[in-house]
């Protein structure tokens, strides 16, 4: 006669942990990702990085941008119209 395997709950849970762990892994990068800042670097620094030797080696520069105006002009556009028939 052939022995029945006991089935033992152990191996679920331990899945189960294991599962609900790289769950909550994903679900911390994943919100991290979406919230976190870039670091933006000033272009005196972005040359002596990765960044100016890709750039340098592609033949292009890293320049700052230039500033934005702090009262921006307001835009050429035509008045409002009247409407033909006012009734």
């Amino acid at each position: 006669m052939a022995e029945q395997r006991h089935f033992r709950g152990t191996h679920p849970a331990a899945i189960a942990v294991v599962l609900a762990f790289v769950c909550a892994v994903v679900l911390t990068l994943l919100i991290h990702d979406r919230w976190s800042r870039t670091a933006v670097k000033p272009p005196e620094l972005a040359k002596r990085t990765t960044t100016g030797q890709a750039a340098q080696s592609a033949g292009a520069k890293v320049l700052p941008t230039d500033p934005k105006l702090h009262v921006e002009p307001t835009p050429a556009a035509p008045g409002p119209v009247q409407p033909a028939n006012p009734q």
